[in-house]
């Protein structure tokens, strides 16, 4: 079998994988939302593409390659939204009579052929149609077009190589962070504004030069070839076992003996957290997100506007909850059957799972200290964000502890495929982000901060108080739907 008749044969089986999924029938309105938005982003890049034509037409037509930096950049952690890697596609295939390169390599090529890719277009297009007609020769124009597609692939290999060697281990963060750090060092020397002015010029000057065409050549071969080699690598090994285990030293948590089942499972949530990997990378981005959004708010003027405070620190009190919980009893599905064994064993693993997001929640609290200080956020505005995710935004997401019932396999990755199985999770997760904080900019411009901000931790602490009485309320609806939800469960383990 050539090369050609492998990649269409692998690229008609991803497809057929993506419609027998099992929650394919179950995502429609999920994939209609997500259609909704990619139309409204599509029309945002329309018309930032037909700004920038407007200014880049009559003989300043590399205005783009000035822009393409801050574009990678975008383009970079929107990846991190859903795309794949090739080491978690190509097991399948790895016992199969096909030379294992082969496959990684396909799979490879069909990333950089992705749908995804092509995105960018909507913004390029208009571009280069307008300085064309502004003057631009067609060939030139043609010829500037492929080259930011380039770039753009480039991009894709890129990712592919930091998202793998991430999921390895987390001190990896720091490759893109000094890679990315590196352009911006003529800043120390310079002067922000006048360092930042040197890179634009610079990208401007040489980013369609032949020098720099010889560069991206050099670029998409290294990347290729490194990729190449690591994915096939990485599945090599997992599907062998040769991975090398890296085990926790936990202790027996004895201080939670006194809680009894309910500290059992709280054992449970702190061992997951710690033990298994997936689990944890989740922790840590978060981590590390929240660290980095709250130095934003309290150094910068980034975001100065009332509404992206509010936004912001909202995000960074529900970041844990709405990641972990929107799949929340998905991990139990595995073993559904044995937590039915005995009477109300549901409502103790719920009851654990609130008290352990509820502790969570000391991180994003701590680490929103510096924009305190700073001014930027106000005591009652962090106690308020804290209780109302404690209570109100908790109270939303363990709703569907009574409708998930797809089971989910304990090293999934948060942004894997079909991360929603049901529109209402997807509604949820759009309340919990943006309703809280139309809900304190409504009161606080009606009553003012102080009374705005203290009616929202009035609300909290009503949910917060009364959490026994909605988990039972939770338990009995799911007890209800139990035969529906086991079903469920064992068909997609």
């Amino acid at each position: 079998m050539n090369k050609l008749r492998l990649f269409l044969m692998l690229r008609r089986n991803m497809k057929l994988s993506n419609r027998r999924h099992p929650m394919f029938e179950q995502n429609k309105v999920a994939v209609v939302f997500t259609i909704i938005g990619v139309a409204f982003m599509s029309i945002y890049l329309i018309a930032i593409g037909t700004m920038l034509g407007w200014g880049g037409r009559g003989g300043d037509e590399g205005l783009i390659f000035a822009m393409m930096p801050m574009f990678l950049v975008f383009d970079f952690f929107m990846r991190f939204g859903g795309q794949q890697l090739p080491s978690l596609m190509i097991k399948p295939y790895l016992l199969m009579p096909i030379r294992r390169s082969d496959i990684t390599d396909c799979f490879i090529v069909m990333s950089m052929l992705s749908s995804f890719n092509l995105l960018w277009l909507l913004l390029l297009v208009p571009y280069f149609f307008i300085v064309c007609c502004g003057g631009l020769p067609f060939s030139v124009t043609v010829a500037m077009l492929l080259v930011c597609e380039w770039l753009i692939v480039i991009n894709a290999l890129w990712y592919m190589l930091v998202r793998t060697l991430i999921n390895q281990s987390m001190w990896w963060v720091t490759l893109p962070v000094a890679v990315y750090a590196l352009p911006l060092s003529p800043m120390l020397f310079l002067g922000a504004e006048k360092g930042f002015e040197a890179l634009i010029e610079f990208c401007y000057d040489n980013a369609f030069s032949t020098v720099a065409i010889a560069v991206y050549a050099i670029a998409t071969a290294a990347l290729f070839a490194v990729n190449s080699r690591l994915q096939k690598k990485l599945a090599t090994a997992e599907v062998a076992a040769e991975e090398k285990k890296d085990f926790q030293n936990t202790s027996q948590m004895a201080f939670l003996d006194r809680y009894g089942l309910t500290g059992e499972y709280l054992k449970l949530e702190l061992k997951s957290a710690i033990r298994n990997k997936a689990i944890r990378q989740r922790y840590v981005q978060g981590l590390v997100l929240i660290t980095l959004l709250s130095a934003m708010l309290a150094f910068t003027d980034v975001y100065d506007r009332r509404f992206a405070v509010n936004m912001w620190c909202l995000y960074c009190f529900v970041f844990f909850g709405a990641v972990n919980l929107v799949k929340i009893m998905a991990p139990e599905g595995n073993y559904i059957d044995l937590m039915l064994t005995h009477k109300e064993n549901i409502l103790e693993i719920l009851k654990a799972k609130y008290y352990f997001f509820c502790a969570v929640l000391v991180i994003p609290t701590l680490l929103l200290l510096p924009p305190v200080f700073s001014g930027r956020f106000s005591i009652l505005m962090l106690l308020a964000y804290l209780l109302i995710t404690m209570g109100l935004e908790h109270f939303l997401l363990f709703q569907l502890a009574v409708y998930n019932k797809t089971a989910l396999p304990l090293n999934e990755k948060v942004t894997s495929k079909g991360n929603f199985e049901n529109s209402l999770q997807l509604v949820i997760e759009l309340v919990v982000f943006f309703v809280p904080v139309a809900l304190a900019i409504t009161l606080t411009t009606i009553f003012g901060e102080n009374i705005g901000y203290t009616i929202l931790i009035a609300l909290g602490l009503a949910f917060t108080l009364t959490h026994n009485i909605w988990l039972r309320n939770i338990y009995r609806r799911f007890m209800t739907r139990r035969y529906e939800n086991i079903e469920g469960f064992h068909a997609t383990r």
